[in-house]
């Protein structure tokens, strides 16, 4: 067999037996491609953060383990492309941990090129397997593999000051055989061609021999299982149904003139267990942002360097949970945010200077809950933005008239117009006019919405807020002008019959409400809605207080029916 050491095997694209290997058995090549895309993700994170202690051993051997584990999962899995690139890379961290190569920025660079070139060969496999088209790697592979070589060769003298660490150990081979690879809780020798299941399962640790026909498992408990997510969706949508027939029954008339006591009892049991089955399900969809937010560390470093702009970034409420089909849908979105903030926000160095500004600007991710919705905060310490300028380009590309008079928030949201832009020229990172309007779209898709605050020469933050989850609904049924409505629970304060000293007239019209110490407009659902309902006194209706980021408004309705759930 050919050896996986050799740079020819990396200087190649994947093959049809590769495929093969993979078709033969779908759940594990699953398996495969989910656990590799994870160390992936994580690996690029610790690149990241080496490349400000490159002398830090702890982080090498956090860097050095997920490239072994995908070297070894992919070679145990007959994947001999992505294993031979992966083991090249591993040999230039292996050097840097034991001290015997510096790990500068020409390392930094091929290693963060190399989890790009591995990310595409994975995604490029996925594809091949499900029988589409993928692209050829052949050449980039090759081309990876001379500049890892080239590194390891001019890079290894006078090493960073680094502690070594004793090396894995590492069971006796002969010179001829390809040497096995140790990962702790995974062992895999290189010589495997045949898919091995324990070798992409976490936890368990395989015997095997050099000929890699025989494996023997020693399993130990496993605390998660990964479930593929069309049986995910399948099973939150089964319950979105359960708890919609369960408010159907609920509220179901015929039931509300029997008085059984063991009925009632029985139909609050089953209220309570659907409830907290919604709750379960509803938390298995929900995943941090985390990820999300690591994948904007490597874009603001690329950024940062083709722009000639120092950046940092500063990350915060990454373990903040929303629905997983959320976090995917918001990565492009955030993803073009942040690059208008390092293109158009953050000064030049010189400038932010000059302005009594540190030379490096900051990029600022925050995400938190905010009633039933999660905010996330995109902000820099940037020049800000000029609503005048702003003002003075929408009249000029005949997005506005001369005569149209806006708000500053009404200014800001300019920059979401198709074709806007305030670039000056066109370079590689933006300046086109085209994709913040994309931005709102896909998050108006989302059921969300932008918020823009800025102060000129401080800088810009971006709100963006969205909801929990797009599966399951609680809302508060209510009537008016002869219709049924339903308003999301989580914008309900609390609702109220008031009575006629509560009720506050602005020009003979009932406008304002007293409740308790506070004084709230107040309106009716038809008039907001835009609805002809019939006069009635405001004391004689219900007046449902809803709250929308901190603004309280009371509504009056006809009657209130109680709740539903409904599927989004």
């Amino acid at each position: 067999m050919m050896d996986t050491h050799d740079h020819t095997a990396a200087a190649r694209g994947f093959d049809e037996a590769e495929l093969e290997l993979l078709a033969a058995d779908p759940e594990l090549a699953g398996m495969f491609f989910a656990e590799a895309i994870d160390h992936l993700g994580s690996i690029e994170a610790t690149v990241l953060a080496l490349e400000g202690a490159p002398g830090d051993v702890k982080l090498l051997n956090d860097l050095f383990r997920p490239f072994h584990t995908v070297k070894g999962n992919s070679g145990a899995l007959g994947i001999t492309s992505v294993q031979a690139v992966a083991h090249k890379v591993e040999n230039l961290l292996d050097l840097g941990r034991s001290g015997k190569h510096a790990i500068g920025p020409a390392e930094i660079d091929v290693i963060l090129k190399a989890v790009d070139v591995v990310t595409a060969m994975i995604h490029g496999l996925k594809l091949r397997v499900d029988g589409q088209p993928a692209p050829d790697l052949t050449d980039v592979c090759r081309q990876l593999t001379a500049e890892v070589e080239a590194v390891i060769a001019g890079g290894s003298s006078t090493p960073a000051a680094v502690t070594p660490l004793p090396p894995p150990s590492r069971a006796a081979a002969p010179a001829n055989d390809p040497a096995p690879s140790f990962d702790g809780d995974v062992c895999v020798a290189a010589a495997v061609t045949a898919p091995v299941p324990a070798a992409v399962v976490p936890g368990l640790e395989a015997d095997v021999p050099r000929s890699g026909a025989a494996v023997k498992l020693d399993a130990v408990k496993m605390d998660t299982v990964k479930v593929d997510t069309r049986k995910l969706d399948n099973l939150v949508d089964m319950v979105g149904e359960l708890v919609i027939v369960q408010a159907m029954i609920h509220e179901d008339p015929l039931l509300g003139g029997v008085a059984s006591e063991r009925l009632t009892r029985n139909l609050g049991q089953l209220k309570r267990i659907t409830t907290d089955l919604q709750r379960n399900a509803m938390a298995m969809r929900m995943v941090p942002v985390r990820q999300t937010f690591q994948k904007m560390a490597r874009l603001v470093r690329d950024l940062g360097k083709k722009s000639g702009k120092s950046v940092e970034l500063d990350l915060s409420g990454e373990d903040t949970e929303l629905d997983r089909q959320v976090v995917e849908d918001i990565n492009d979105p955030l993803m073009h945010m942040v690059r208008n903030s390092v293109d158009h926000g953050i000064e030049d160095p010189e400038a932010r200077v000059r302005a009594g500004k540190p030379p490096a600007g900051t990029i600022s991710l925050n995400a938190y809950h905010q009633g039933g919705s999660i905010v996330i905060q995109v902000s820099d310490d940037g020049a800000g933005l000029n609503a005048d300028k702003l003002r003075r380009k929408a009249i000029a590309q005949g997005l506005i008239t001369p005569d149209q008079v806006l708000s500053e928030a009404d200014t800001y949201q300019l920059i979401f117009r198709a074709g806007f832009s305030t670039a000056e020229k066109v370079t590689e990172i933006s300046g086109r006019g085209v994709g913040m309007d994309v931005v709102r779209r896909n998050i108006e898709a989302l059921r969300g919405r932008v918020e823009i605050q800025s102060t000129l020469g401080k800088g810009t933050t971006f709100l963006i807020k969205l909801p929990l989850t797009l599966a399951i609904l609680d809302g508060l049924v209510i009537r008016a002008a002869g219709r049924r409505f339903v308003l999301p629970t989580f914008a309900v304060c609390e609702s109220l019959r008031p009575r006629p000293e509560q009720v506050h007239f602005v020009q003979g019209r009932p406008q304002m409400i007293q409740v308790r110490s506070s004084l709230l407009p107040m309106a009716s659902l038809g008039e907001l809605i835009g609805i002809p309902e019939t006069a009635a006194d405001a004391s004689e209706r219900t007046a449902v207080v809803i709250d929308d980021n901190g603004h309280r408004l009371a509504v009056l309705v006809d009657e209130q029916n109680g709740s539903a759930s409904r599927r989004s």
